[in-house]
């Protein structure tokens, strides 16, 4: 029996679980150095984690390590029901309180390493966080795809820590959650279309549409790389989001944006300049998290799913 323990929390609806024992050693290195030994060697403990019967779908997990950069308070690897992922905006909110619960950090300026660099966070007095992501940037604007059942859609594509495509037109939704099983069937069409027009490595889908509460600029729908929807306005897609208001003159360097997702709950986010030539922008995103439990989950070679029950198993059987 291998116990591994956990804290849960979520950020503006979306989940996060934070692994913070129990887990095997990864060898040192950075933090992307450990994600290689992650993925190689020890794979089946994602899918454990993430995945049923102790998870789901929704579920992004974020593992704490040993960062190489001695002025970060932790290294963090982000992954879900599929894979794994550069970086999480939710997932970095939810990781910070998650630091905060254990005592560990306290409110101020903290530094975490991730795979794809050291990201900047905030912790306020009253529990907000603010998180200054990766160099993000649009790399196309206005791609046009024919669509299938949808017909021709544009969008432009950026990266914010992770591959985004973000539709500007040529879909019409609404962006609420009971019409969410329509929404993963539009986006889902759609990243089939931009994966398969040369897009390869976009992985988000994200729609747009107009607010709902007063003070919001724009609601979203977010679809992620499992296939789930992101509960959260998602903080790399906001940061992508901020990237191309950013390169279309429509937005301001420190001006705030309020990017809604589907639950209604809010992100708040600006940017700032670091290559304005080339479009490249620092964003900084702010929202709120909640921790929600802690435990131990437990694996058992007795367990025909100790592994989790996987997308590529069809029986039991198949799990071992």
């Amino acid at each position: 029996m291998h116990q591994i323990d956990f804290i849960d929390s979520h950020t503006e609806g979306e989940p996060t679980r934070t692994i913070v024992g129990g887990f095997p050693s990864l060898g040192g290195g950075t933090v992307a150095d450990q994600l290689a030994v992650f993925r190689d060697r020890y794979d089946q403990y994602r899918s454990a984690i993430v995945n049923e019967p102790r998870g789901s779908d929704v579920l992004v997990g974020a593992l704490l390590c040993p960062p190489s950069d001695p002025t970060c308070a932790a290294g963090v690897i982000f992954f879900n029901n599929v894979g794994y992922l550069g970086m999480c905006g939710h997932g970095t909110i939810g990781v910070v309180r998650t630091l905060a619960y254990q005592g560990r950090i306290g409110p101020g300026t903290h530094r975490l390493e991730t795979c794809v660099g050291v990201v900047t966070i905030e912790l306020a007095a009253d529990g907000r966080v603010s998180f200054s992501n990766v160099e993000s940037y649009r790399t196309a604007a206005g791609v046009a795809f024919d669509v299938p059942g949808i017909g021709r859609v544009s969008g432009d594509v950026a990266w914010a820590g992770n591959w985004f495509y973000l539709v500007r037109s040529g879909v019409e939704a609404s962006l609420h959650v009971g019409n969410v099983a329509h929404l993963l069937d539009l986006t889902t069409r759609i990243r089939r279309a931009v994966n398969g027009g040369g897009y390869e490595l976009v992985d988000h889908v994200e729609l747009f549409g107009p607010a709902g509460h007063a003070g919001g600029n724009s609601r979203n729908f977010v679809l992620c790389p499992g296939g789930a929807y992101d509960r959260s306005p998602c903080g790399t897609g906001t940061s992508a989001k901020l990237a191309c208001l950013a390169a279309d003159g429509k937005l301001d360097e420190g001006a705030s944006w309020v990017q809604e997702g589907i639950l209604g709950t809010s992100f708040t986010g600006q940017f700032r300049w670091t290559d304005r030539a080339n479009g490249k922008i620092v964003p900084t995103v702010s929202g709120t998290a909640h921790v929600i439990s802690a435990g131990q989950l437990l694996i058992s070679g007795e367990d025909p799913f100790a592994w989790g029950i996987r997308a590529d198993a069809g029986n039991a059987g198949d799990q071992r």
